[in-house]
């Protein structure tokens, strides 16, 4: 397998791009895709980047992504924040998102958080089923809200 795990970097921003609509595709939602690669670079790739993200390279071409922010609870203090987990769909089943959720958990633990948290639709059994095998609590009874401008 020739696959290389990495941070991202401004040069990627464009392949970052194309794996977030295509998740929006799978979760049948492209139409909320508001983001732009522009914002893209601002966010996550000047001054004071509000995201970090890691990526996994197959053969020279960005096929996965791990993007994730810091966050902070009043109960268990700095804590990661997983925003999304993509890998292309027509690499699925090679260990990518392994790696990458892999190379996220060391993330959390390089910048002393006190654990790491996302979140998975209850419906993406194959999603739910790959988290379990890291040893995952799964939460129940909570709602999303949102708020958007």
């Amino acid at each position: 397998m020739s696959v290389i795990i990495r941070k991202a970097t401004r040069e990627d921003v464009p392949a970052l791009f194309d794996l977030i609509n295509e998740l929006a595709i799978f979760e049948k939602a492209p139409e909320q895709v508001t983001n732009t690669i522009e914002k893209m670079y601002e966010d996550g790739f000047e001054e004071n980047p509000i995201f970090g993200c890691i990526v996994s390279e197959w053969e020279g071409e960005v096929v996965g992504m791990a993007l994730h922010y810091n966050r902070y609870s009043t109960w268990k203090g700095r804590r990661l924040y997983l925003e999304d987990l993509i890998v292309s769909e027509k690499m699925r089943g090679k260990g990518l998102g392994e790696k990458l959720l892999e190379a996220t958990i060391q993330e959390a633990r390089d910048t002393n958080c006190t654990g790491l948290m996302w979140q998975v639709l209850d419906w993406n059994e194959p999603a739910i089923n790959f988290y379990k095998k890291f040893g995952v609590r799964l939460d129940e009874g909570w709602i999303n809200v949102h708020l958007d401008f």
